[in-house]
């Protein structure tokens, strides 16, 4: 029995009816084969060694390399466990990541409380001022790894860190990750700084080179959406009673909440003329002299203009003292090289301006989406957490869609990043995520994206772990797409938005927009339409200069880029996007029959998918020899069970992984002089499965029969 009739045995022996489709049992490995090579691998697009020509820079707002290059960011997160590989699999991790394109690892979670295994601290002390030589050793050599294979590294510096007791922080059993205490506590900045100093000085001995003077580590982040001005608004500055912290949004305690009262009332006597003073005096009710209260959430409407003002400068003046002098430590101290990020912009129910006022100053500007994060949940009656999504598709509103938030965050004259992005699962719609995200992000010239998150677990886990939410390393239907987008993102293939809209605010308007309706999100400023950046690139171009009024736009059923390649069609329940470009085209979301590209069309039994067809070669579709079509579904877990609504799981499943193929047929035309077309059906590591296929040929194209248990086919095209 040949191998091609074995697998199909194979294959439908795992299938399992399920309404809309069949699941089959698909996975991704992480360990290479070896002898037989993955027909997909898109290494070719990383320059190895990482960091060889020198310093990565910036130049008119865009990263570059040291030879003036662009440098396109396309990045995972290596969450806790997953940063300190054992030395036998670090090799193996880097080149798999290299395979699917990846030419940046975010180091996350560095300093995580989780277990002796997940965290740079010595585990078994009662101190975190002291770094795990062993876990040290494995950072390093995967560093260097990384690095052989063209993959950079980004580190943030402060994360998850839960202090102990030796570590002379008041009240550090209660703070859990302190965040706000993290920005303004002398005691905390100076171990902030002394862990700096220990990992970015030290001397990786695989690379024999200090971090500060690494060129494959391309950026530092400070702190991990961590903002004073966000807490304030949050209502976590307030100053609660001591006791165990609830969760990563704790609010801070007393002790901390009346060093802020002190500093608030020192600053305002330092700051303030007397006739401001008298008047803020006067709107808080106090007699003069007397120490005025911190606002809380609940009293912002009501607040005087003066008041509600003042009190959110001196938060951000706090915020910027901060981020200004991290970074001067950091650069003029240390003698770091890599660019340095202060956090991110990650509330979009929220005005994110104050804080990006500040963070812009800095070398990067980041921010971070989810579509449809869980909202995690607590039976009250058995203590059982839980959790719900909405569970329906980002095609379907594209005014709140990821590209429409993540835009409001860039800066006019800086990079700018997204170093936390995904569709968690189970999302069933998950498939439209990657591919849509890379689009706009390419139309709107932004430099990076990080996927959060590859892994949080060590390898030693991976081939038998069931994944949580954000694991992205065993789902096939993202991993597939991470590999097809990485050609089009490092390519350029979609072109850069033809016209930049700029959005300038005033001091006041900066601070006002804080008072804004969350129905004004993600943008908070009146009279700009939710639709322009799926037309045209936005940037913020001043944050002291009041815009003039921007232009009426009346949003079309079809809203199509300003360069043509894209449409996003508007429907209540039947949205999709298509990308038409040289190298790259796509179907995403509810695709009808009668949608056709320029080389592409399609007729699917599914009702939802994303079809992507894009060239390996780097010629034109019309020219290429080498294509890959990635066409993926739904994915799940084996034996996954949902709730009646679909909003949530009865049961969360176990592995292996599965998906949902798409079926049907495609039609590519407009190949010239083809004279023959064969299609290979692939597996999860991108090696055929069976001969090659003989495509017929009819009405003028080409017609590939989609009936695989697969998400991809290698095309090849004979001249």
């Amino acid at each position: 029995m040949n191998r091609a009739v074995r697998w199909w045995i194979g294959v439908l022996v795992t299938c399992t009816a399920v309404a809309g489709g069949q699941w089959v049992d698909f996975e991704i490995p992480w360990r290479s084969a070896g002898d037989a090579p993955s027909l997909v691998d898109v290494s070719f697009l990383l320059d190895a060694p990482a960091g060889a020509g020198g310093f990565v820079r910036i130049e008119n707002g865009h990263l570059v390399r040291a030879d003036g290059s662009r440098l396109r960011i396309w990045g995972v997160n290596l969450t806790a466990a997953a940063c300190f590989p054992r030395k036998e699999d670090a090799a193996a991790v880097a080149e798999h990541l290299a395979r699917f394109g990846v030419n940046a690892a975010r180091f996350h979670f560095l300093d995580s409380n989780w277990g002796r295994e997940k965290t740079l601290f010595e585990w078994e002390t009662d101190s975190t001022r002291r770094l795990s030589a062993e876990q040290l050793d494995r950072l390093d050599f995967f560093v260097a790894e990384l690095k052989r294979r063209g993959v950079y590294s980004n580190f943030n510096l402060n994360v998850g860190r839960n202090f102990r007791k030796e570590d002379g922080v008041t009240d550090w059993q209660y703070l859990g990750l302190a965040k706000a205490v993290t920005l303004f506590d002398p005691r905390i900045i100076e171990l902030e700084k002394e862990y700096a100093r220990q990992l970015l000085t030290h001397v990786n001995p695989y690379t024999k080179r200090a971090y500060v003077e690494e060129p494959a580590l391309v950026i530092v982040e400070l702190v991990n959406e961590n903002s004073l001005v966000e807490a304030w608004f949050s209502g976590r500055l307030i100053g609660r009673e001591p006791g165990p912290a609830d969760g990563t949004w704790a609010g801070i305690t007393r002790h901390y909440a009346e060093q802020l009262d002190r500093r608030y009332n020192a600053w305002l006597r330092e700051r303030l003329s007397d006739e401001d003073l008298k008047r803020l005096e006067q709107a808080a009710g106090v007699g003069s002299g007397e120490p005025i209260a911190r606002l809380r959430p609940e009293q912002f409407d009501k607040a005087d203009a003066l008041r509600f003002a003042t009190e959110a400068r001196f938060y951000m003046e706090l915020e910027d003292r901060f981020f200004q002098g991290m970074y001067t430590y950091l650069k003029d101290t240390l003698g770091v090289r890599a660019l340095v990020a202060a956090t991110s912009d990650h509330n979009h129910y929220r005005s994110g301006y104050p804080m990006l006022a500040s963070a812009s100053k800095l070398d990067i500007v980041d921010g971070h989406v989810y579509w449809q994060h869980p909202n995690y949940t607590r039976d009250a009656a058995t203590g059982r957490r839980g959790f719900t999504i909405p569970n329906t598709p980002m095609v379907n509103d594209p005014l709140f869609s990821t590209p429409v938030q993540l835009s409001r965050s860039a800066v006019r004259g800086k990079p700018y990043t997204v170093s936390e992005t995904n569709h968690p699962f189970p999302n069933e719609y998950a498939c439209e995520g990657i591919p849509i995200l890379a689009a706009y992000a390419l139309l709107q010239d932004w430099d990076g994206l990080f996927f959060y998150t590859f892994e949080h677990d060590a390898p030693t886990s991976w081939d038998t772990k069931t994944p949580g939410h954000f694991d992205i390393a065993h789902d096939p239907v993202k991993m597939a797409n991470l590999a097809a987008c990485a050609l089009m993102f490092h390519r350029g293939d979609v072109a850069a938005a033809r016209r930049t809209v700029m959005r300038s605010y005033s001091a006041e308007q900066v601070i006002e927009s804080l008072r804004l309706s969350w129905r004004e999100r993600p943008f908070f400023t009146p009279g700009f339409s939710l639709a322009i950046p799926l037309v045209h690139a936005t940037r913020i171009a001043s944050f002291d200069t009041a815009s003039t009024p921007y232009e009426p736009f009346t949003v079309p059923e079809v809203i199509a880029s300003d360069t043509g390649q894209l449409q996003w069609r508007r429907a209540a329940d039947r949205g999709r996007v298509t990308m038409q470009t040289d190298r790259t085209e796509a179907l995403i979301g509810f695709v009808p029959a009668a949608d056709a590209l320029r080389h592409l069309s399609a007729t699917v039994d599914n009702p939802f998918c994303a079809l992507v067809l894009s060239s390996l070669d780097g010629r034109p579709i019309a020219r290429a020899e080498r294509l890959v079509l990635t066409a993926t579904g739904r994915s799940q877990l084996t034996d996954m069970a949902w709730n009646e609504d679909r909003t949530s799981l009865t049961h969360w499943g176990r592995r292996p992984m599965q998906i949902e193929p798409v079926r049907g047929q495609i039609r590519l035309r407009g190949l010239a002089d083809a004279k023959g077309l064969t299609v290979r059906v692939m597996d999860g590591a991108g090696r055929p499965l069976g001969p090659a296929v003989e495509a017929p040929r009819a009405d003028g194209g080409w017609h590939v029969t989609l009936d695989a248990p697969t998400v991809w086919y290698r095309i090849d095209v004979r001249r």
